[in-house]
C-alpha cells in the first residue's frame, strides 16, 4: 500500500492574531497542508523559521519590531526559505509587494482590506494553491538592483513605429525574472516590447514602475491606445487582456478569462502572431500552467520566433515546460542569457529586413 504524501508544512505570521487565526484555519482546511505554528512579527518568524525549518512561509509586510520587507530579506540571507506573501490592496502595499517579490518571495495572495474583520473565505483556493505550489518551487539567487537611482533613459531622436515586436509572458516567478531580462535590454532595441505578467489588477503599474526604474527601455503599464513603437515596453494591466490591430495601438477588454487568468499570454501572443507574423519573437519565462503555449503555437505558424526559459532556473517550471515540449521553442536558454537570446532574434529580423 502506497504511502501518503508528507503534508507542507507553513508558518504563518502576522501582527493580527485574527488573521493569523483566519489563514490558519484556510490552510488547516486542506489535507495536504499543515500549520505548524504563527508568528506575530518578523523577528518571531525568523526564530521560527530556524528551529522549525517550515517548508512554506506566509508573510505579512505590515508588523511591528521588523516587517516583512526587512524580515524576508533576512530569512534569504540567514535560513532560505519559500515565502508567499500576503498583501494589503493599497498602492503603497503593492510597490512594497513587487519589492518582496524581487528579494525573493515565491509569490503573493491579495488580502482584502475592507472592514476591520475582513472576509479571507473568497480568497481560500488562491491561498491554498499558492502555498501548495510554492512548496514545490525552486529557490533562486536573488537579484538586488540598485536602490538609488533610475537607469538614464536616452530619448530616441524620433518615435518609430515597430517593425518587430517581443511578447513576453510569465507567471509566479516572473517579476524577479522580469527584472533580470528587462535590465538587459539596451535603449536603441528596434522591437516594440509587449509583457503580460499574471497579476491583479493594482500590482501591474508597480511592476511596470519598478521595471521602468531598472531598464533601459521606457517601461509603462497599458491603459490602453499607446502605440506600439520601438524602445518602449507596454505591460498588460492586471484584471484585462491585451490586444491590439494593424494600427498598431493597444486596446484593453474584459473578455473571459483564459486559462484561468487575465491578463493571459496566449491573447497578446495570438494578436503579435496575426499582426506581426516572421517579425514576431514570442518569450515564455517561468510560471505554472500552459499559457503561452497556444500564443507560440500561432508565432510559429507564422514563421515567427519562440524563446522559452530553461528549466534550471524556473521558479516553476511550467508555461516553459509546456512550449518545449510542444516543440514551438527556437531557443532553451537560463534566464541570464534571455536578454541576449531576444536581441540576437531581434538582430536577425533586422538583417532579413534589409536584405530583403
Amino acid at each position: 500500500m502506497s504511502q501518503m504524501a508528507p503534508k507542507v508544512r507553513v508558518l504563518v505570521v502576522d501582527d493580527s492574531a485574527f488573521m493569523r487565526r483566519v489563514v490558519s484555519d484556510i490552510l488547516q482546511s486542506d489535507n495536504r497542508l499543515e500549520v505548524i505554528s504563527t508568528a506575530r512579527d518578523g523577528l518571531d518568524a525568523i526564530e521560527k523559521i530556524k528551529g522549525l525549518k517550515p517548508d512554506v512561509v506566509t508573510l505579512d509586510i505590515e508588523m511591528p519590531r521588523l516587517n516583512g520587507i526587512e524580515a524576508l530579506e533576512r530569512i534569504m540571507a540567514e535560513c532560505p526559505t519559500r515565502v508567499v506573501m500576503v498583501s494589503s490592496l493599497t498602492q503603497r502595499h503593492a510597490r512594497e509587494t513587487i519589492r518582496a517579490l524581487s528579494l525573493g518571495a515565491v509569490d503573493f495572495v491579495p488580502k482584502p482590506s475592507s472592514g476591520l474583520f475582513p472576509d479571507m473565505s473568497s480568497l481560500k483556493d488562491e491561498l491554498v494553491s499558492k502555498v501548495w505550489a510554492s512548496a514545490r518551487a525552486r529557490l533562486r539567487p536573488v537579484y538586488r538592483p540598485p536602490e538609488t537611482r533610475p537607469v538614464r533613459k536616452i530619448a530616441p531622436e524620433k518615435t518609430q513605429a515597430a517593425r518587430a515586436v517581443v511578447v513576453v509572458g510569465s507567471s509566479t516567478g516572473g517579476p524577479s525574472a522580469l527584472q533580470d531580462v528587462m535590465k538587459s535590454l539596451p535603449a536603441g532595441l528596434p522591437a516594440g516590447v509587449l509583457v503580460v505578467q499574471h497579476m491583479p489588477a493594482g500590482f501591474t503599474r508597480s511592476l511596470a514602475e519598478r521595471l521602468n526604474h531598472l531598464s533601459h527601455l521606457e517601461v509603462v503599464e497599458a491603459s490602453g491606445g499607446e502605440q506600439i513603437v520601438e524602445g518602449r515596453a507596454i505591460m498588460a494591466p492586471g484584471g484585462f487582456h491585451m490586444t491590439f490591430d494593424r494600427d498598431l495601438q493597444v486596446s484593453l477588454t474584459t473578455d473571459p478569462p483564459r486559462h484561468g487568468v487575465r491578463p493571459a499570454v496566449d491573447v497578446t501572443m495570438e494578436a503579435a502572431a496575426a499582426v506581426f507574423g516572421p517579425n514576431c519573437v514570442g518569450v515564455v519565462l517561468t510560471g505554472m500552467g500552459f499559457d503561452g503555449s497556444k500564443g507560440c503555437s500561432a508565432i510559429k505558424s507564422r514563421a515567427g520566433t519562440v524563446i522559452a526559459e530553461h528549466e534550471s532556473t524556473c521558479v516553476v517550471y511550467g508555461m516553459p515546460r509546456a512550449v518545449i515540449e510542444m516543440g514551438y521553442a527556437d531557443r532553451v536558454c537560463p534566464i541570464g542569457e534571455i536578454a541576449d537570446a531576444i536581441k540576437e532574434a531581434v538582430d536577425g529580423l533586422c538583417t532579413r529586413r534589409c536584405s530583403a
